[in-house]
């Protein structure tokens, strides 16, 4: 075997542009197989083969889950320009010499691929691969990557729209009624990229005995199926808090901001992984389950379209809502940023993901006297 391969000096694929970092539907991936040799050597074919699938492989219990899904296929021969061929197609390679195969092929059109993705349960990968056949001899191979990048615009009417939502939550003490909380939460738009701000308008009630902290998290759920099974892996990216929240108070968040952090674009056109995000509002109860609502997030590829419209509606809703809660009257304080390191949960729901990150909330149950201020202290995880 290692004579054999002595006999062969490089064989390797490179790219027509090597610091290209990725391709995009439509666009062409060109080439050449370089091949150089130490002794008189015949070769029967030089064929290419183009591959970009998806794979999904996980342990359920006793069962080994695993599927897959194929997004581009893409065979041909590779010939040498001026170089003669035996009747049978073979040619002869001689040391000295660098032998250059080319080749070149066009991506599916866009919306027909899906993006590179690497996660804990699957991946979706693009690769070419040369295949040297010699007489009597094994085939030999080699492998080169490639990154393909789906653009995903959120520069669109229902992206550019605002949504938000209302949740509230009746409280207990020893089965004993003690008031309820609740949140109101609108957001200006559902699109983002990484790297801008999501600005949070919000009102939170608490007529609770006990102090409640509001917080906001941005979640992304990745999600894989095999075998008629699905297996869910949530991460905690970036969260900002408020002010605590003392009994028969309220608090307002006035554009409060959280920014996107720096993640891959939302992955929704495959069949077997999906990766998807949402910002997440919630107030911690103490002693009491959360009160939580999701607002789904889409992220678009950076630097894809113009922002202007939707700065322009983002500032159109800051506005708009310090109008619309002049009259609360309560002390805002400045934006708060936190850089969690990304955590984990399999197949659990949100709340344990977001009690990791609420260890230093005071869990304090009280009715405090009418005449003491509301707090003003903030902090962040």
């Amino acid at each position: 075997m290692v004579a054999m391969a002595k006999r062969v000096k490089t064989f390797h694929i490179q790219f027509t542009d090597p610091s290209k970092t990725f391709y995009c539907g439509g666009e062409k991936v060109s080439g050449r197989v370089s091949v150089e040799v130490n002794e008189v050597t015949r070769v029967s074919a030089v064929k290419l083969l183009a591959l970009g699938s998806a794979k999904v492989e996980y342990a359920k219990g006793k069962q080994r889950c695993r599927q897959a899904a194929e997004y581009l296929r893409h065979e041909e021969v590779l010939l040498l320009d001026q170089q003669p061929a035996d009747s049978d197609g073979s040619v002869v390679l001689r040391p000295g010499n660098k032998y250059e195969y080319m080749f070149g092929f066009e991506l599916p059109q866009q919306g027909q691929l899906v993006s590179s993705y690497k996660g804990k349960f699957g991946y979706v990968q693009y690769y070419v691969k040369a295949m040297m056949e010699r007489p009597q001899q094994p085939t030999m191979e080699c492998k080169k990557a490639f990154e393909v990048e789906e653009p995903l615009d959120v520069n669109t009417p229902d992206l550019l729209s605002p949504t938000g939502g209302s949740k509230e939550k009746k409280v207990t003490c020893m089965f004993i009624p003690d008031g309820q909380v609740s949140l109101n939460a609108k957001i200006d738009r559902r699109g983002f990229c990484e790297g801008e701000d999501i600005c949070i308008n919000a009102k939170f009630e608490n007529t609770c005995s006990r102090i409640v902290v509001p917080k906001a998290a941005i979640i992304a759920k990745h999600t894989y199926q095999a075998n008629g099974r699905t297996k869910v892996c949530r991460q905690k990216l970036s969260a900002v808090r408020g002010n605590h929240i003392i009994s028969g108070m309220c608090d307002a968040w006035q554009g409060k901001t959280i920014r996107v952090p720096k993640i891959k674009p939302s992955m929704l056109g495959c069949n077997i992984i999906r990766v998807e995000y949402a910002l997440t509002i919630y107030i911690h109860i103490p002693g009491s389950e959360k009160l939580i609502l999701e607002l789904p997030l889409v992220i678009g590829t950076a630097g894809l379209g113009s922002r202007s419209n939707s700065v322009s509606s983002q500032e159109g809703s800051v506005s708009s809502a310090s109008q619309s809660w002049a009259s609360l009257r309560m002390p805002s304080s400045p934006p708060s940023y936190c850089d969690i390191s990304r955590d984990c949960r399999l197949d659990q729901p949100l709340t344990p993901l977001l009690d990791d990150f609420d260890g230093d909330d005071s869990p304090i149950f009280m009715n405090p006297p009418s005449h003491l201020p509301v707090p003003l202290a903030s902090g962040l995880h």
